[in-house]
């Protein structure tokens, strides 16, 4: 049987990686990657694989401390963004219960406005708050202006 594919990054394109990770980090409760092992700090590993202090800055990762989810790279490009985002994340301001219940709506509804007040201190900017089918979520944008929504 063949084995299935699992994800490893998912990549973001970024004017600045560092400061992305950063946000995202807060957002989805990341952490910034460590150095590999051996090195103290990343500059160790990077002037260890000759690359060119100039390139230093072109990517940065956040992972998930529980070691669950993908990892996030937000790698340099040149170019701005240009249009609306094909693909966005979702995040939830709230968690589940211990036994798996989702908690009332109420509480939901404070968590989530409790999560954009962390995001706009972060750098988030709010593009719309909607309102459809008996479900409320919050639209952002990041520092760089990639759409997201927050439930």
């Amino acid at each position: 049987m063949p084995r299935a594919s699992e994800i490893f990054n998912i990549a973001f394109d970024a004017a600045d990686p560092r400061r992305l990770a950063e946000f995202w980090a807060v957002a989805l409760g990341y952490q910034l990657e460590p150095p590999p092992d051996g090195f103290g700090t990343w500059e160790e590993a990077l002037v260890a694989w000759n690359v060119p202090e100039a390139d230093w800055d072109s990517a940065s990762a956040i992972i998930d401390p529980r070691g669950v989810l993908p990892r996030l790279l937000f790698q340099k490009v040149p170019e701005p963004k240009t249009a609306k985002n094909r693909v966005h994340l979702d995040v939830r301001g709230w968690r589940y219960g211990a036994g798996g219940e989702v908690p009332p709506e109420a509480e939901r509804l404070a968590a989530a406005a409790a999560k954009v007040a962390e995001l706009l201190a972060a750098g988030a900017t709010v593009v719309a708050t909607v309102e459809e089918y008996g479900n409320t979520w919050t639209v952002l944008q990041d520092p760089e202006g990639n759409e997201f929504c927050v439930t």
